[in-house]
């Protein structure tokens, strides 16, 4: 296989299903979502179309995790879609015709897994596919994910590569072309001493992805990952994320910045730092999470610019977490906006020039480079509305006139040299071409 971090040139685009259905996802929503990016989205670089965690559990309907209840596997313990609420998965087809249907509208398909195999599998002491081992050989039975009861983490030995490799070329053959797998960019059995003890089980994904002769665009959560191995990150994985859940509040968002400051200058093309998905649109639809059940986004209009224009300029990964159908014209304008999403796939180098605040209360300001322009992201903190000067000196030619254009705006707003003062509205952020 090609070196994987050319399966992903430009940071990864798409949905995932967790904001809005929790574990509860079924086809329908999923079918109805990929359509959705299809006739609106696609045009503009959204791409992936990802059903999120629990997939495999006839009874998930929420938010809500049901401890150690049966899970659908296979005879080798591999965990396969609950037929109740995929029902073309029957008769052993996994997501095959779920990928085949989204590949025919030329997206992408993935989907989440847990660190490990599961519980159930190991008790049983089933076989593994293609291997002399059994679970019982290859689970750790003091790893554990303290979220989540489905899966035993794995130990670092030849049975458990058979194991990953038995899911991966399965998830190969049904057409996946993006795993976010769950418990491992960080791990919490063990956090008192080394959250990250799951390093050797990433470089089974990897191995196994490799492997397997299909381009599988590789993501890890949780959150925080660890700014210290970031070399072995990069070695092996397409993203990971830098937080926790990122849902819609601004403490949520305000931490970002610190988040991207501490990542900046790893960003390179194939490893992206993850902020999370963006929580916009209608959310949280089968039970209350951080607000109201079944609510449109509880960021304000100025904090969906600040959103997106920090997720944007940074270059993370961008997945919409909202029911897509029910977007309203504001979130559809944020997502079919070329001049952005152009920024997003091809700025570079992007940085924090200046940031002045007291009492997390201030201005921040971001820069990236463009192929023939420089881009800019200035961000208001307060809970007032300022006007805040940025130096351009710092990143392009003094004494030089540059045109001003306003990404969010559409439009030419005026020209500039050493200094842009801008006024922006709190927790907002303009968003800025110069050239």
């Amino acid at each position: 296989m090609s070196n994987f971090k050319q399966w992903a040139k430009t940071p990864p685009c798409g949905w995932n299903s967790w904001d809005c259905f929790g574990a509860g996802v079924n086809e329908e929503q999923l079918r109805a979502n990929a359509d959705y990016m299809a006739k609106n989205l696609k045009q503009y670089g959204w791409e992936y179309v990802i059903c999120d965690i629990q997939w495999y559990e006839p009874t998930a309907d929420s938010n809500d995790y049901h401890n150690f209840t049966e899970l659908n596997t296979d005879k080798y313990g591999r965990l396969m879609p609950a037929e109740n609420r995929f029902p073309s998965a029957k008769d052993g087809k996994g997501f095959k015709p779920i990928a085949n249907y989204v590949h025919s509208l030329g997206l992408k398909f993935g989907i989440h897994i847990m660190r490990g195999i599961p519980r159930q599998a190991v008790h049983q002491n089933l076989p593994i596919f293609g291997s002399k081992y059994t679970a019982r050989d290859v689970a750790h039975h003091f790893s554990v994910c303290s979220w989540n009861t489905d899966m035993y983490g794995l130990k670092n030995c030849e049975g458990a590569q058979d194991y990953y490799n038995s899911i991966i070329n399965m998830y190969a053959e049904w057409g996946v072309d993006f795993i976010k797998c769950d418990d491992i960019a960080v791990t919490e059995f063990r956090k008192w001493d080394n959250p990250y003890t799951a390093d050797y089980e990433i470089e089974m994904l990897r191995k196994a992805i490799d492997n397997c002769g299909r381009e599988i665009v590789l993501s890890l959560s949780p959150g925080p990952a660890l700014r210290d191995k970031a070399d072995h990150l990069c070695k092996n994985a397409n993203m990971w994320r830098m937080t926790g859940d990122f849902w819609d509040l601004w403490e949520h968002l305000y931490v970002m910045f610190d988040k991207c400051e501490e990542w900046q200058g790893v960003r390179k093309a194939g490893n992206y730092p993850d902020c999370d998905m963006l929580p916009i649109g209608r959310i949280s639809k089968l039970c209350s999470y951080h607000g109201k059940q079944n609510r449109m986004s509880n960021f304000t209009k100025p904090e969906h610019y600040t959103l997106m224009s920090l997720w944007g300029i940074f270059g993370s990964p961008l997945f919409i977490g909202g029911n897509m159908p029910e977007n309203d014209e504001f979130t559809l304008s944020l997502l079919t906006n070329s001049d952005y999403m152009k920024m997003h796939r091809e700025s570079a180098d992007p940085h924090c020039i200046a940031r002045e605040e007291k009492n997390n209360k201030g201005y921040i300001i971001w820069a990236s480079h463009g192929k023939s322009c420089k881009y800019l992201a200035v961000f208001n903190t307060d809970t007032k509305a300022k006007k805040i000067k940025a130096d351009l000196t710092q990143i392009l030619m003094p004494n030089t006139e540059y045109t001003v254009y306003d990404i969010w705006q559409k439009q030419t707003i005026g020209s500039a040299k050493n200094s842009l003062t801008l006024e922006v509205e709190p927790h907002g952020a303009r968003l800025i071409k110069l050239q």
